[in-house]
């Protein structure tokens, strides 16, 4: 694999010339436990300095993650969920958090990440909803706030800064897997030509520069040319306007990062 960088250096360097930065965070989901893939990605988050906000499933995270993070501090632990248990119909997508269900056993599972994972993480995890397959209905995810979420996570440019009145929208922008094809890499020069549309667009106005850029992994399903791109996409961002981002801790939890 040998990409062609030329299309987002150039891009890049339009935003240095205009004196722009990029805020920069990354996301990945599906942790449950310390697998070598998580120590993996660990590594690659203290090579880059650019931390994880890791989407963890409340249901089945052990233990072992708690500790295995309390001893990484790049690892940011998030809420993805409760059991990335699937409630649609067969001939819908897969969701979560979408009205195929009570809406009370929707925020009972809800509040019940956010506790199971407030006790095993304590003030490293952060109030950061991330539904599973990036889908929550609005009328869910307007129950957020009161349960302790200060912001929503799912995939695309935001359309508002507020995803409901308290609940900040902080989506992730591209995601390097071929999930209805492959499974592995997507094309290079796709995700290259991907990243500069998003970029341009940032730049020229007609998405939100103030919403971070996010990059978004699966650990546990990498293969090497995934963790090769994402490295490099990662460092040439990083090495070009990237600053990073990552949320800061509640006031009531501890002094901001």
């Amino acid at each position: 694999m040998n990409p062609d960088w030329a299309p987002l250096r150039d891009e890049l360097q339009h935003w240095q010339t205009d004196g722009l930065s990029l805020p920069l965070w990354w996301r990945d989901d599906d942790a449950v436990t310390v697998t070598p893939q998580l120590e993996t990605l660990a590594a690659l988050s203290r090579d880059l300095g650019l931390p994880v906000h890791l989407a963890v499933i409340p249901r089945d995270a052990d233990v072992a993650l708690a500790k295995y993070i309390s001893e990484n501090p790049c690892l940011i632990p998030v809420v993805h969920g409760w059991a990335h248990q699937n409630h649609a119909p067969a001939d819908e997508k897969k969701s979560e958090f979408r009205l195929h269900r009570p809406m009370a056993d929707i925020v009972t599972d809800a509040k019940t990440g956010m506790t199971r994972l407030s006790d095993l993480f304590g003030d490293n995890l952060r109030p950061i909803f991330v539904p599973p397959w990036n889908r929550i209905a609005p009328e869910a995810a307007g129950h957020l706030p009161p349960l302790g979420y200060r912001v929503l996570s799912t995939a695309t440019p935001r359309k508002a800064a507020l995803a409901a009145p308290g609940l900040e929208q902080i989506n992730t922008h591209l995601d390097p897997i071929d999930w209805r094809g492959t499974r592995g890499l997507v094309a290079p020069d796709v995700l290259i030509a991907r990243t500069v549309d998003l970029l341009r667009d940032r730049r020229e106005g007609r998405a939100d520069n103030a919403e971070p850029f996010g990059v978004l992994t699966h650990h546990l399903v990498h293969d090497q040319d995934i963790w090769s791109f994402t490295r490099d996409l990662l460092h040439h961002l990083l090495d070009g306007p990237g600053t990073v981002w990552t949320m800061a801790k509640p006031k009531n939890q501890g002094d901001p990062e």
